[in-house]
């Protein structure tokens, strides 16, 4: 029972650790960032992948060994829902991700990165659509606790 309420508690600390780094990224993404603003991203980028990498792990475990078991959550069209729509965050996230990491040149020289007005639309654009899915998922989790799909 402890160990199931502790990677149940694991587990909406991921979700909340995702949530929030995304929402800074978002928060701070700006069309001419500073210096200051483009590390604060890149490092809220990290936090967010590790977050997420806790939340696959985490659940995984809870799906195979802590919970009502595999074929429970599989046979559910609501989980199935809830894991399509966060492999579409990861993919989504790509883009983004791999652009910050692309200003690495450029603040580790201490310069701000230069972001043209194309990138700045796609790189708020797939933050934007992130947070949806996210919120989506979010709608997911709790009709599954309700019992909707079974």
């Amino acid at each position: 029972m402890a160990t199931s309420a502790l990677f149940a508690f694991l587990h909406f600390l991921a979700v909340f650790g995702v949530f929030a780094t995304l929402f800074l990224e978002w928060q701070t993404m700006s069309p001419a960032p500073t210096h200051g603003e483009a590390l604060r991203i890149q490092r809220c980028d990290r936090w967010y992948g590790q977050f997420a990498m806790l939340l696959v792990v985490v659940g995984l475990l809870r799906v195979y060994f802590f919970e009502k078991g595999k074929a429970f959550y599989f046979g559910n069209p609501v989980f199935n829902a809830k894991m399509t729509l966060f492999v579409l965050v990861g993919l989504v996230s790509i883009y983004p991700t791999m652009r910050f990491i692309k200003w690495r040149a450029q603040t580790r020289q201490g310069a701000a990165p230069v972001v043209s007005a194309t990138e700045y639309r796609r790189i708020m654009m797939s933050l934007r659509a992130e947070l949806l899915l996210l919120l989506a998922a979010a709608l997911c989790a709790s009709l599954m606790a309700r019992g909707v799909g079974l």
